[in-house]
């Protein structure tokens, strides 16, 4: 079973950083260079978790965010914000995220939190628990 995980962020640097670290440990990734695009993409595809950054042009993250519990309430969404205070990551989980980092992201704590919100995903839908998943090992 492969998880998918949906980037978006409006800075290519940010979005080409994730997906080849992501890929390297065999986790299938969309990208998004915005707002309207991920919504089109949960839409379109079955992503499991969404790295949704917080401040881009036109519609925000935390625009993004309530529409994507609205259209796939399972798919775990794990906000990213440059803001060293958290202000816009707390807001994110009052808004239904399951969790956000601060930018630069730290990929083992982003490993570490992909894990857990694939954990409540499953156990949610299926009854199984994210161990069994071998990339989120």
């Amino acid at each position: 079973m492969s998880v998918t995980v949906l980037i978006v962020d409006d800075e290519v640097k940010v979005r080409s950083y994730l997906s080849r670290l992501l890929l390297k440990r065999g986790f299938t990734v969309q990208v998004a260079a915005e707002g309207k695009a991920a919504l089109e993409q949960v839409v379109a595809y079955d992503v499991d978790v969404v790295l949704l950054d917080v401040l881009m042009p036109g519609l925000s993250g935390l625009d993004v965010l309530p529409e994507i519990k609205r259209l796939k309430p399972d798919t775990e969404v794990i906000m990213l914000t440059g803001n060293a205070s958290g202000r816009d990551g707390v807001e994110g989980l009052r808004r239904g995220a399951f969790d956000y980092l601060l930018k630069p992201v730290d990929m083992p704590q982003l490993l570490q939190r992909i894990h857990a919100a694939m954990d409540r995903r499953l156990v949610r839908q299926k009854g199984i628990s994210a161990l069994d998943i071998p990339e989120l090992r």
